[in-house]
């Protein structure tokens, strides 16, 4: 597999077909990633671009050597291992130009979250970028495997069907735990005094009876009579205003209309 490996190596080299990726992923970095920005964030960038270049790199390699010479490179070692072995290089360049982007894009940009509100360690978030960038260059590679000789021998379907498969692997990839959980817009209606009452619950038996008396006391009353207050008016429904919330714990107490007596009130005879 060695010998294998060097051949198609040296094969990429000389064919110099590997400028075209690496320049548009230079390009892209270029144009997406400048210096000071976060780091998380232009890491990601250089992850994503970096699937389509392995896809492409797939297809280099694959198709690098005329049909006749991939039968003579075949037939002693099989075509399963020299069609691994064309995989394996394609696989090596974007890990070695995934390697290089994401070095230089670390040192350049800002170790720091959005806004520069949280300080972020530049190794940790190398070491993440790194396995970000390994993660897209399989994906792109199984992406390019999967669109190329032997499956689709023709280019006209091999190159949309690449295209595509990048595409859709590109924006269909997902964080992990994104989509999870909460959906964007959902709120939970949260009822007032449903953590007191839990509270309550778990709570020992007399302390729980305290407290579902003072949410009980705090619930306004629908019906509550006060007549003597100053400034007040009778009501069967509802209480006046000024001595509603003082007269509220003599009713729920004596279970009859309180009665206005200065400045507090009492229960009504």
């Amino acid at each position: 597999m060695s010998a294998l490996l060097r051949y198609h190596v040296e094969l990429l080299l000389r064919s110099q077909r590997w400028l075209a990726p690496v320049i548009l992923y230079a390009a892209f970095l270029g144009v997406g990633v400048q210096g000071g920005q976060p780091v998380l964030d232009s890491l990601g960038y250089t992850a994503a671009g970096l699937l389509p270049v392995a896809a492409w790199l797939v297809r280099i390699c694959v198709t690098g050597e005329p049909p006749a010479a991939r039968a003579v490179v075949a037939a002693p070692h099989g075509p399963a291992r020299a069609h691994l072995a064309c995989l394996l290089t394609a696989l090596l360049a974007a890990a070695v130009l995934g390697t290089a982007a994401t070095l230089v894009v670390t040192l350049i940009s800002d170790p720091a979250s959005n806004g520069a509100r949280v300080r972020v360690d530049r190794l940790g978030a190398g070491a993440a970028g790194l396995a970000a960038a390994y993660a897209c260059a399989l994906l792109g590679a199984a992406v390019g495997a999967l669109t190329h000789w032997p499956l689709l021998r023709s280019a006209g379907r091999a190159v949309p069907a690449m295209l595509l498969g990048a595409l859709l692997a590109t924006v269909l990839a997902r964080l992990p735990g994104a989509g999870r959980g909460q959906r964007p817009g959902h709120r939970i209606a949260v009822r007032p005094g449903a953590g007191a009452a839990a509270a309550a619950r778990r709570s020992g038996p007399a302390r729980g009876r305290g407290l579902r008396r003072g949410l009980r006391a705090h619930r306004p009353q629908n019906t509550l009579s006060v007549s003597g207050g100053p400034g007040s008016r009778r009501s069967s429904g509802r209480p006046s205003r000024t001595c509603s919330r003082a007269c509220a714990a003599p009713v729920r107490r004596c279970g009859r209309p309180a009665r206005w007596s200065g400045r507090r009130c009492g229960c009504s005879a």
